[in-house]
């Protein structure tokens, strides 16, 4: 798929793949990458007109020195949706890129966006379910924690070959940087999205131990039109483990949203 660039800002490029026609559907990875999300853009090409930018920041991409958070970089998203006139836009984020997505939706006084699905997404507080630290795993305990199936998906940092390996700490410094203080949650956040009435769809791995299920489901609770589904057999990832069940949910949501769906509500 192409990959192209947009100024949001003077000094801000935005690194954008571009697929498809139809609805707008803006893809937002977590922070692991855009590799994350690539096979869920590639299938939603299919339906609609799939935007899958790299945030700023990562994988070699320029990040300016005042984007310091997720509330900026939702902003940026918001404004580059508002520059090019687009509505009508369901936004599908991926752990963090939940995270954004929901902060995008509570700034969105435009209307622009109609439709969210939030895939394990970290971003609020829930005393009774706290997010695990996932800067102090160690490799194979990140990929218990992240996977229903860790042997299938464990790698041993001693076989990532050095440009890799160098990609990813790059990746997890702006991580820190972005989500690390207060870690991976806006406090405000959880009492806000009670205003976002927009059908929101929140997809969960059943094993997912970075945030939990009940994590998920108490954020669900919080929107003011949230839906909560769980994916068996998946971990905090259900869009590479378990991708067929995962892009079945999402293209339902996906056709009932939107102010063009004949059953959008």
């Amino acid at each position: 798929m192409p990959t192209d660039t947009a100024a949001v800002y003077a000094d801000l490029p935005l690194t954008l793949t571009e697929a498809g026609t139809g609805r707008p559907v803006l893809v937002l990875h977590g922070g692991g990458g855009p590799a994350t999300v690539a096979g869920l853009a590639r299938h939603l090409s299919g339906l609609a007109h799939t935007i899958t930018p790299v945030h700023p920041g990562w994988d070699g991409t320029h990040r300016p020195g005042w984007l310091t958070g997720i509330d900026d970089l939702a902003l940026a998203y918001l404004h580059h949706l508002h520059d090019r006139a687009l509505r009508d836009v369901l936004v599908v984020g991926s752990s963090l890129g939940g995270w954004t997505a929901a902060e995008m939706a509570v700034r969105d006084t435009a209307g622009i966006i109609t439709g969210l699905v939030l895939i394990d997404a970290v971003g609020v507080q829930v005393d009774t379910e706290p997010i695990t630290d996932f800067f102090a795993l160690d490799a194979r305990s990140a990929a218990e924690h992240s996977w229903h199936d860790p042997d299938r998906y464990h790698v041993d940092l001693a076989d990532v070959p050095a440009e890799e390996l160098a990609r990813r700490q790059a990746n997890t410094a702006t991580v820190r940087l972005l989500a690390g203080d207060p870690y991976m949650y806006d406090p405000k956040l959880l009492r806000r999205i009670g205003r976002v009435q927009v059908p929101t769809l929140l997809l969960w791995g059943a094993s997912d131990r970075i945030v939990t299920p009940a994590y998920g489901a108490t954020y669900a609770e919080a929107f003011g039109n949230g839906r909560f589904e769980v994916v068996p057999e998946a971990g905090h990832l259900p869009q590479i483990e378990q991708p067929d069940a995962t892009f079945a949910l999402i293209d339902a949501h996906l056709r009932r949203t939107g102010t063009a769906s004949p059953d959008a509500g």
